[in-house]
């Protein structure tokens, strides 16, 4: 009886923890996706989006960032480039969406091996337009 009590009390207290723990997200890459990119980069990432006509350089074939990054998804980079970093690139079109994807941030490895805060809107994004990948 003795050991019932605390056991009694850390499992109540593990259910308090899950009560208070906030309910996970949907994931909100779909919809940054059509809201932000669909229009150049097209609805499934291939460049002809309908503002695509005109644009010099034409809109990257997102499909394709992985084939010309030697079959890996180059995370980091391409959040960079969302946010805005068009490394060294003057003729990119690329607006910044940083501002737009700020908020709630969550704990992120983009396969670099170094774990920061980073805006969860901006992550699900990321992984979205990994999802594309031909």
């Amino acid at each position: 009886m003795k050991f019932a009590t605390p056991a009694l009390v850390a499992l109540g207290g593990a259910a308090l923890l899950i009560a208070c723990t906030p309910a996970p997200q949907a994931d909100s890459g779909p919809a940054d996706y059509a809201l932000f990119c669909a229009s150049c980069h097209g609805p499934t990432g291939k460049g002809d989006g309908p503002a695509a006509a005109g644009l010099a350089p034409p809109p990257a074939d997102l499909t394709r960032i992985s084939a010309r990054s030697g079959g890996r998804f180059p995370r980091l980079q391409v959040m960079g480039r969302i946010n805005g970093y068009t490394m060294g690139r003057s003729d990119s079109h690329m607006p910044q969406f940083s501002e737009l994807l700020q908020g709630e941030t969550v704990m992120y490895d983009p396969g670099d091996g170094i774990t920061a805060p980073t805006p969860a809107r901006l992550v699900a994004l990321v992984e979205y337009v990994e999802r594309l990948q031909e």
